[in-house]
């Protein structure tokens, strides 16, 4: 893999910046392996469809070179999203995460008050959660809602249909 981009990691210093990109250790690793996915395999796979699309004869009337033009484009757009956020990205450690309240990088126990029902989420940046299994990002209105509370604390979240309210049961790493 390509070391084009490298984000502060613990033990650097760096001036924090306006544009910083909050990642955990594990979020960088997920986007860094993305990264390489689109870059090494999915750009050239497309590639592949579009030079056996153009095979087809007129490409004007052609849906397969159409279809393929638009699955490069969103490739594209893709790895530069993802290089965007590893330039500006800062990375916290876990023993940087402060148990004391909800923080990003916080793994959070809440229960629905109504229902009882028990869930477990990480609370990450948004530019972390897109895709990542049992994370939530810090601007959905649960994230917002939990940042910075403690445990023990009951939020309401303003939903659609309503008002939900959530204990924050544990904070752990």
């Amino acid at each position: 893999m390509q070391d084009d981009f490298r984000p502060t990691v613990p033990g650097e210093y760096r001036e924090e910046r306006e544009d910083d990109i909050v990642l955990t250790e594990e979020g960088l690793k997920r986007l860094q392996e993305e990264l390489d996915y689109l870059k090494n395999v999915k750009r050239w796979e497309v590639a592949k469809r579009i030079e056996q699309a153009r095979s087809f004869g007129d490409i004007m009337e052609n849906s397969e070179y159409e279809d393929a033009k638009h699955e490069q484009a969103f490739v594209q757009g893709r790895i530069m999203e993802i290089e965007r956020i590893l330039n500006n990205a800062r990375v916290i450690r876990e023993e940087e995460i402060d148990l004391s309240e909800v923080t990003l990088g916080s793994t959070v126990y809440l229960e629905d008050v109504q229902r009882g029902e028990e869930m477990r989420f990480r609370l990450v940046s948004a530019a972390e959660a897109r895709g990542g299994q049992g994370c939530l990002s810090d601007q959905s209105p649960v994230g917002k809602a939990i940042l910075g509370r403690r445990s023990g604390e009951v939020v309401d979240v303003q939903v659609p249909s309503g008002v939900i309210q959530y204990r924050i049961l544990r904070i752990e790493r």
